[in-house]
Order: C-alpha cells, then structure tokens, then sequence
C-alpha cells in the first residue's frame, strides 16, 4: 500500500463533495463552501468572526470574505461585541434558520449516496476509524499551532 493513498482518496472525495454540495446549495443561493458557516452560525449564534475561523479550520481572512458575502445575500448580520470592540459576532437572519433544515438534508443526502452499499457495521467502522485519524490530526495541528505561536 501506497503512503500517499490516504490523502489521495481523502482529496478525491472531498472534491466530490465540493461539487455535489456546490451543485445542490446553490438553488438556495449558497457556494459548496458556505454550508459550514450556515451551520456553524446557527448553531452558534453570536460566534466571534476569529472563533469561527477556529472551529472550522479556515484563515481568518477567508472568513471575513465568507461572511461578506452571506452578509450581502441576507443569511448573517454582523455586530460589534459588546465586551470587546475589536470582535464582530455573527447572528444568522431568519433567512439562514430558514434554510438551515435543508443545508443539514443536502449533507444527508451525500452521506447516503457515499455509504449506499456500506453494512452499518461498516458504516460504524468507518467512523470510528475517520474519528481517530482526526484525533491525531487535531493533536498534530494544536502542537504544531502551539509551535508556531511560541
């Protein structure tokens, strides 16, 4: 076995699910990439631009192009913190709550078109594999990121 085939299937099948989430989210105005903001930002009303950047892995820079743009198109407003005025909070408008059902379905969905022919003993196996392997990134990320702060 390869050492490279990890990343290669991971990257792969990312870029399918950029495509599928791409092609199904824009009938509600969203790019492939906007579905984690969405979600996030419901389920977190008020997050912090630098939290959210935190929590789901994206530079902050990325962020606050992201949140322009749901901004424009009526998902989120932005607010200055109260108890720090260097921080915007990040509400999501009814719009989002709206849609928010149906971002969730539109994932469903891709789960089930990419597990169809998987046992749920597989499909049990598989997430307790991918679960350790992002335990172990994650621990490599918050070493490293420490490294890199110090």
């Amino acid at each position: 076995m390869k050492d490279n085939f990890l990343m290669k299937y991971i990257s792969k099948l990312s870029r399918l699910a950029i495509l599928y989430r791409g092609d199904k989210l824009s009938a509600f105005g969203l790019n492939a990439h906007q579905h984690i903001y969405i979600i996030t930002i419901c389920n977190n009303p008020g997050i912090s631009q630098d939290k959210l950047a935190e929590e789901i892995f994206v530079n902050k820079s990325n962020v606050a192009r992201q949140i322009a743009m749901l901004c424009e198109n009526g998902f989120v407003t932005k607010k200055v913190s109260e108890a720090d005025k260097r921080q915007c909070e990040i509400y999501p408008t009814q719009k989002a709550i709206d849609i928010y059902p149906q971002v969730i379905e539109v994932l469903r969905e891709w789960n089930r078109i990419i597990f169809k022919d998987f046992t749920d003993d597989e499909k049990e196996i598989f997430k307790n594999l991918i679960e350790k392997a992002l335990s172990n990134a994650l621990q490599n990320y918050k070493e490293r990121r420490h490294q890199w702060l110090n």
